[in-house]
């Protein structure tokens, strides 16, 4: 047997080991369980197209009406809340051994191996809580018939592809990146331009975008002197991630993995070192422009991944002063690593043949009512002038507030790009997505992943982590409701909302924020019960 041979058997048999350790720890199964019921949940009529494989399956069984409905209502929620319940439950604590005697021991456990666990159930089911990667199926087939899905919806090429998309999105251009939709066409070639299948296969780019996450986001916490445990239960093991990167195979995803590679590659020169503060152009070294081209690379998947590049050059060279000399050497580097991003950017969208025609899509997200805070005050606005009938277009208030919280996201993210990123450039990139999250038109859970899986990153307060933990909770609860509602189980979300409420009330009722105490491994020391 060669070393390299062993090497790799030595290597796959703790790998293993990791896994079987996982599964002993009780959380970890009970999360499995709730993914699994998530899983199953999903067959059901609430998300399925009509030209599903699985609606043949139901009518056969008899199985498609309201009892089946209900059936996978219920089980979907009970999922929903022990997944939930094992995250509350896996949170690191970092307690003392002595602290409880005979309550308390140690349980190292790694991230990756729960997060595989917990993964498993979804890889082969249908999307969850959304249909997007029907969507992505439909303009990769666009694209393999040589049209242009900036310029035509799915519904232009009638069949099967786009009998699979949501009527609301049938007739819509794609706004998304040119190499996103290289790639849906290439899975089509892949899984032999069966609808269905090309659509689950959405999940391939998913999952490497969670694996890149998984890997280097705690990495990066640990050259920055960041807790890397609390960085991975937050920012990998969190529910959303799990069920809207994962389940739902957004290629938001894949975007936000390239973006996390793209920090990590730009935190290079860190390694738990000193920053440079200031200095010459070329201080800090050269890794901002690789990670600036990452950056560029993951906006060809989703274009707002380019706010990432103004934060690369800062990460081994802060902007020290708001001396000329300083202004101008920070503002040419930023210059650049945009320069090199757009770069990117643009060879990447010749080369695919589709250009940028993606301009002519940016409203689509929009143009749906979502719980996104401009659309619902311009709801409000609009429903004022249609009391007095000052609108006789019906889109006046809408169009109003869309602008006006453009228009304050941008003058917020630049004050935050003078203030915030000159010395904590990991806390603007977090909060600096979640801002253009909130001021957008739409909001969707998986948006607010932009920002929310690098807050670690910008050393929150134990005030901000509650915070967060709420909103995780609330868009979990909308999903929840969003699903019921459709299939006519409302009572049952709306049950169990109020469940996941009590639940999470007494998790930070009992949790008490860890100290941050920087490791060397990406792995959650668990204060787990000895009986687990």
């Amino acid at each position: 047997m060669t070393p390299g041979s062993s090497r790799m058997r030595d290597w796959s048999s703790a790998r293993w080991s990791d896994l079987g350790h996982a599964l002993r720890i009780a959380a970890v199964r009970r999360g499995l369980i709730g993914t699994m019921l998530i899983a199953l949940g999903t067959i059901s009529p609430a998300y399925l197209p009509r030209n599903s494989p699985w609606w043949t399956l139901l009518s056969s069984w008899r199985i498609e009406g309201a009892p089946a409905k209900i059936a996978g209502t219920v089980v979907t929620m009970g999922g929903l809340l022990l997944l939930m319940d094992a995250w509350f439950r896996l949170r690191p604590r970092h307690m003392r051994p002595d602290s409880a005697p005979g309550l308390q021991v140690y349980s190292d456990v790694k991230h990756w191996a729960v997060l595989a666990l917990w993964s498993l159930p979804f890889l082969l089911a249908p999307p969850i809580f959304s249909g997007d990667a029907y969507s992505y199926a439909a303009q990769g087939w666009l694209v393999h018939n040589g049209i242009n899905p900036y310029y035509y919806g799915p519904g232009v090429l009638p069949g099967a592809f786009a009998d699979q998309v949501s009527w609301v999105w049938r007739n819509t251009p794609s706004p998304y990146g040119p190499l996103s939709m290289q790639i849906s066409n290439l899975l089509l070639h892949v899984f032999g331009f069966d609808p269905y299948l090309s659509a689950v296969a959405q999940r391939i780019p998913a999952v490497v975008g969670v694996v890149l996450i998984a890997v280097f986001l705690p990495r990066i916490a640990v050259r920055l002197d960041i807790d890397p445990a609390f960085t991975a239960w937050f920012g990998t093991l969190n529910p959303l991630l799990i069920i809207d990167f994962v389940g739902g195979a957004h290629n938001d995803s894949l975007m936000m993995g390239l973006v996390v590679l793209g920090l990590w590659v730009a935190t290079t020169p860190v390694r738990g070192g000193p920053v440079t503060t200031g200095g010459r152009w070329s201080a800090g070294g050269w890794w901002w422009l690789a990670a600036a081209a990452v950056i560029g690379l993951a906006a060809t998947i989703k274009q707002p991944a380019l706010l990432a590049a103004y934060v690369v050059p800062l990460i081994s060279r802060r902007w020290s002063s708001l001396r000329v000399r300083e202004t101008v050497i920070t503002v040419t580097r930023v210059l650049v690593s945009f320069v090199v991003a757009g770069g990117v950017f643009a060879l990447v969208s010749m080369a695919t043949g589709l250009d940028f025609g993606w301009y002519n899509a940016v409203s689509v997200p929009g143009s749906v009512v979502t719980p996104a805070p401009a659309s619902l005050f311009g709801q409000l606005v609009q429903a004022v002038l249609g009391f007095f009938e000052l609108d006789p277009t019906g889109r006046a208030g809408v169009a109003f507030a869309h602008t006006l919280f453009l228009v304050i996201g941008g003058v917020v993210l630049t004050i935050g790009a003078v203030t915030i990123a000159r010395r904590r450039p990991m806390a603007f990139i977090s909060w600096g997505y979640l801002v253009v999250v909130l001021a957008s038109p739409a909001l969707h859970s998986w948006y607010m992943l932009w920002g929310g899986l690098a807050l670690p990153l910008a050393r929150p307060s134990a005030r901000t982590v509650t915070i967060a933990i709420w909103v995780n909770v609330s868009l979990l609860g909308y999903d929840a409701i969003d699903m019921a509602w459709r299939n006519n189980g409302a009572a049952i979300a709306v049950a169990a909302v109020a469940a996941s409420i009590f639940m999470t009330y007494h998790h930070q009722s009992v949790i008490k924020m860890p100290p941050r105490e920087p490791g060397s491994a990406a792995h959650l020391v668990l204060a787990a019960r000895q009986d687990q």
